[in-house]
């Protein structure tokens, strides 16, 4: 099986990456790993670093909308997951154009190409931002989409692509909808890798609101070993969620951030809340655990502790990031 992943460079592309090559989830064994990459600011070739030397690894820097370079990878690939997006909200409120680009048109120049070359499964990733917020209960795959952002509009256009190109191709497609990530070599925009080398530094953080916002936490370790599983096993022309089961608002993941970096809350500074920030998010996992066997396997307090290590032991690859990006401190 030869695997072409976009955005392979990146946090969660590059887990997939190094834990494919790496057999960290059985089933069958990639013969090659193609990574399509940007390498903007959030992708990075030393997350690849631990699997360079695999000899069925192939890194290309390109953009998913050079057609030409798509061209070329999907003849000699037989698979495609494609992580590569623009992710970050706050981003996409002050300039939706990249997002749009790179999320939709970017998705339908893969897709157009995946059919020409008769792709045997293409898994496409997205978010739980595409179904809106909800105030009760749980998202299944069946809720209508309503995002409220640039950036989950921008996914959830490039998942109507993809099931376009299921309903009239009949391209085998999967779509993929996971929650909030969180684990190693995450770009410290993001709220939990934000908050730790902020606080470790001294700095302050912030929290939006009052910090009522929920999310449901899923390490990067249980999302990419979903994604395999809907690989291997998806059913053509579904969406599968896949969830981490551990929700918190905003306020209590501060608490916890902050005892586990030995801070307190005079380094907590409250900020205005971000234009059309979605109350609560959660989704249902019923269907991938009924239909490929998935569970969450990480405790999120566990998960957490690892992840706050992580950082305090690499700050070689987060100091030059969190430099170089100029970054403002805020919450993601």
């Amino acid at each position: 099986m030869r695997v072409l992943v976009t955005g392979g460079a990146g946090f969660i592309g590059s887990h997939y990456v190094r834990s494919v090559l790496a057999d960290a989830w059985g089933g069958v064994r990639p013969d090659a790993v193609t990574v399509l990459d940007k390498l903007t600011y959030a992708g990075n070739l030393a997350n690849l670093a631990a699997v360079s030397d695999d000899e069925r690894l192939e890194f290309v820097e390109g953009d998913i909308l050079d057609r030409a370079l798509v061209d070329r990878l999907m003849d000699e690939a037989d698979v495609v997951v494609h992580f590569a997006a623009e992710s970050h909200v706050d981003r996409s409120i002050l300039g939706a154009a990249d997002f749009v680009m790179t999320n939709v048109v970017g998705t339908q120049t893969l897709l157009d190409s995946a059919l020409q070359h008769g792709i045997d499964k293409f898994v496409h990733v997205s978010t739980d931002e595409v179904y809106g917020s909800i105030d009760n209960g749980s998202w299944d795959e069946a809720q209508p989409l309503e995002p409220n952002s640039p950036y989950s509009a921008s996914k959830a256009g490039s998942d109507l692509i993809a099931r376009s190109y299921f309903r009239t191709h009949r391209l085998p497609v999967c779509v993929t909808r996971c929650s909030n990530n969180y684990g190693p070599y995450q770009f410290p925009e993001k709220v939990v890798p934000l908050f730790v080398t902020n606080l470790m530094d001294g700095d302050r953080v912030p929290l939006y609101g009052e910090g009522a916002n929920v999310r449901d936490w899923l390490h990067v370790d249980d999302h990419c070993r979903g994604v395999h599983l809907v690989l291997e096993g998806g059913r053509p022309g579904e969406v599968y969620n896949i969830g981490g089961g551990t929700e918190l608002s905003n306020r209590r993941l501060t608490e916890m951030l902050l005892a586990a970096c030995g801070a307190d809350w005079s380094q907590v500074v409250l900020v205005e809340d971000r234009l059309g920030h979605d109350l609560r998010y959660s989704v249902s996992i019923d269907k991938i655990s009924a239909e490929l066997g998935y569970r969450p396997r990480v405790d999120f307090g566990q998960g957490l502790a690892e992840t706050v290590t992580w950082y305090a032991e690499h700050r070689e690859w987060w100091e030059p990031l969190k430099q170089r990006a100029g970054l403002v401190r805020e919450t993601g």
